[in-house]
Formats: C-alpha cells, structure tokens, sequence
C-alpha cells in the first residue's frame, strides 16, 4: 500500500504549543449502508457494523432530509464521526433535530485507518522543501504519539517553539512500518510567527 503525500501545512506560533492531529488513511474507499438517522442533536447514524474502532472522519452521501449531511468525497471535507457503539455513530458538528430524515437512505464513506502496529513516526523540519539544514525533528515518544487506529498527535513544546530563530522552512512525516518501508504521508511549508 502507497499512501498519497498529502501537503499540510504547519504554523508555529514561538513560545506557544505547537498541536495537531493527523489522520493516516489507507487508499481504497469502505461503503457501508445507513439503517437510520435519528433526529437529534446532535445527528446520530445507524450504520450497522460500521467498523470503525475510534473517533475518525468519514462522508456521507445519497441521504435525504438532513441538511448538510451529505458530503461528496474527495471535493468536500469529511465529517468527524464519534464512535458510539459498533452499529452507531455521533456527528457531533451536525444538528438534526427537527428534521425528517428518510430511514434506509444513504451510505457511510470512510477510508480505513493505516495499522500502525510496531510503526514509528519521523517529523523532520528542513531549510528548504528538496533538503538543506534539518531544523527540528520529532518522533515517536519524542514529540510524536500514537493514541488510536491510524492516528498520530505531534507535538512541540513552549519551550522548543521559542527557541526557534528561522522564519520558514519545509516539513516532511514519514512513517517506518514493522516491515522496513518507509511512506511519507504528509509534507508542506513551515511558517513561524511572534
């Protein structure tokens, strides 16, 4: 499996924590029917055995009767679904009281989180996007942890933004798997602000 390198940017604010989620997905796309929409807010989705095991972000597309439900993959930004049970799911960013959804309409779309079993992660800052001087890296445990199915959180201290004297540089995540491969997932520009 070659994950696609997606650019994302980070801005650091010296002196301030630098925090951020990323969210590694496997390419091919999962489709599981929606039984049932409640109408509550927040929305909450029948998707019997859905297969998610954690909170993760997902569209959802042909249901009618709630307005903003539907998101087109990949032209518009998923939704970040909340893991109820193994059959049930939460939107909470999405109302749906008051709204009349049809039962049986629509489709959960997701893709599948990366395993990350025995994995580590590298987060290298450097001068410039083709190499230059490394400014800053971070790893697993040292600024990287992996704290669900497919998910990383980096970090990067008061102390260590304040330190930093560069203005710009070009950041590259890269992930070591069990096995020996090594994939990039993430890459872009690094701008630092007072």
């Amino acid at each position: 499996m070659q994950p696609a390198c997606l650019p994302l940017p980070m801005r650091l604010i010296r002196g301030t924590t630098y925090r951020d989620t990323r969210r590694l997905m496997q390419p091919p796309k999962v489709y599981r029917p929606i039984s049932a929409i409640a109408a509550t807010a927040p929305a909450r989705l029948t998707v019997d055995d859905h297969g998610l095991t954690g909170d993760w972000l997902a569209w959802v597309a042909g249901t009618t009767g709630v307005e903003g439900l539907n998101r087109e993959p990949p032209r518009q930004l998923p939704h970040r679904v909340e893991v109820i049970d193994a059959d049930t799911l939460e939107i909470n960013g999405l109302n749906a009281a008051g709204f009349k959804p049809a039962a049986g309409s629509g489709q959960l779309v997701y893709q599948p989180p990366v395993d990350l079993t025995g994995a580590t992660a590298a987060l290298t800052i450097r001068e410039r996007e083709d190499g230059g001087a490394v400014l800053l890296v971070l790893s697993t445990g040292a600024g990287i942890t992996n704290t669900a199915p497919g998910t990383l959180v980096v970090e990067i201290a008061p102390e260590s933004t304040d330190d930093i004297t560069w203005t710009s540089a070009w950041y590259h995540l890269e992930i070591t798997f069990a096995d020996g491969t090594v994939s990039r997932f993430f890459r872009g520009p690094v701008t630092v602000e007072q």
